[in-house]
């Protein structure tokens, strides 16, 4: 999946309860828009180009999945949510909330609705100080100035008034500080490699990911299954225990947690499906001897989809050799995860039901599931 984008967020507010609104238009940004990295001071500032109450102002920088365009959709929405009324005239008024989206990487744009970066953000001070909190390497899409340069030509007299209070960080919520390794499972398609991907970018996790493209058996298995099955098997195992062994033991003094797409017990689970009971015998064997040396995660997570969205889901992925996967395969599979769940006692289980979600592309699902895991 596509890395998220940074976008930098003005905010502003001089109506009402200032600070409220600036706080109540973060957390609506954070339910609705993308995850919020860092947040300014708030600063105190002179309404500019007219005449009304002094500003609250300050800026927020978003890691998104959403595109320019859907992001200020987000933000117009968030501002009639909390009271906005645009004048017809002129923008020049007094607002409860005011949500300018001021760059989006390096992104160039002008249109009716949206111009990147925004083209007033480099003359306003009020703009540019809140911004130096946050990303002052951060270079002008156009001027390619960084925000410290284009802050510095401004007289120190000009500077606006820091406040002694502070917004909160919604994102904050989610503590994954007890945790040093978390394993998410689920069938084929569940979507486990996409939430990985998703908590690892927005939580600082390193991610370790199941290299099964690089399995030279896998095509061969879906195509004659009984003659690939073992060497599919053993090639993975091996696979698994050397990936997950070589990662956890190198410390990563820059991530805060380990995050993997799946736990080695998996081999089990599969091999008692495609192996006939002889070869899995021997197999179970073999699995035990180096489970014993492998390092458990501390949280297992299980994403369960259905049988009818796997399908789905294996079709929009368009790998070639999983499009004739069986569903009685997947729902074999959905009963030994099941089963192997039912039966454990040693691992810290979360199931999750996630049929009826779509966290890659709707945020609250995805809220929804960080909410489950942290309960």
């Amino acid at each position: 999946m596509e890395a998220p984008k940074t976008a930098l967020i003005g905010l502003g507010s001089n109506q009402g309860d200032r600070f409220k609104n600036l706080q109540s238009a973060i957390d609506k940004i954070h339910m609705q828009a993308g995850s919020i990295v860092k947040i300014s001071k708030v600063y105190k500032s002179e309404a500019v180009g007219f005449e009304g109450p002094e500003f609250l102002n300050a800026c927020i920088l978003l890691k998104t999945y959403l595109k320019p365009n859907q992001l200020m959709k987000e933000l117009l929405a968030i501002e009639v949510d909390l009271g906005r009324k645009r004048g017809k005239e002129t923008n020049y008024e007094s607002r409860t909330i005011d949500l300018d989206l001021l760059i989006y990487e390096d992104r160039i744009k002008q249109t009716k609705g949206l111009t990147l970066p925004h083209p007033k953000m480099h003359e306003r001070v009020f703009v540019l100080q809140p911004l130096h909190d946050i990303a002052p390497e951060i270079k002008h899409p156009k001027k390619k100035k960084t925000i410290a340069e284009l802050l510095n030509k401004f007289e120190e007299e000009s500077f606006i008034e820091p406040l002694n209070i502070w917004l909160k960080n919604p994102n904050k919520a989610f503590d994954f500080s007890t945790y040093n390794y978390i394993a998410i499972e689920g069938n084929i398609g569940a979507g486990k490699t996409s939430l990985a991907t998703m908590i690892s970018k927005e939580f600082n996790a390193k991610l370790i990911l199941e290299r099964f493209a690089d399995n030279p058996f896998l095509p061969k298995f879906y195509k004659e299954p009984q003659r690939y099955a073992f060497t599919l098997e053993m090639s993975f195992l091996a696979d698994r225990y050397q990936q997950i062994s070589d990662d956890l033991s190198q410390l990563d003094l820059f991530r805060d947690f380990i995050v993997s797409d799946y736990d080695v017990f998996k081999s089990l689970i599969f091999s008692k499906i495609t192996l006939p009971e002889d070869e899995f015998m021997l197999y179970r064997k073999l699995f035990y001897q180096v489970y014993k040396d492998i390092a458990k995660p501390d949280l297992y997570i299980y994403l369960f989809q259905n049988t009818e969205r796997l399908q789905e889901n294996i079709k929009k992925r368009g790998r070639q050799y999983e499009q004739n996967i069986d569903r009685d395969y997947l729902d074999q599979i959905n009963a030994g995860y099941l089963e192997f769940l039912r039966n454990q006692s040693e691992l810290k289980v979360k199931m999750i039901d996630i049929s009826d979600m779509d966290f890659v592309y709707n945020r609250s699902d995805y809220l929804s599931i960080l909410n489950r895991i942290i309960s």
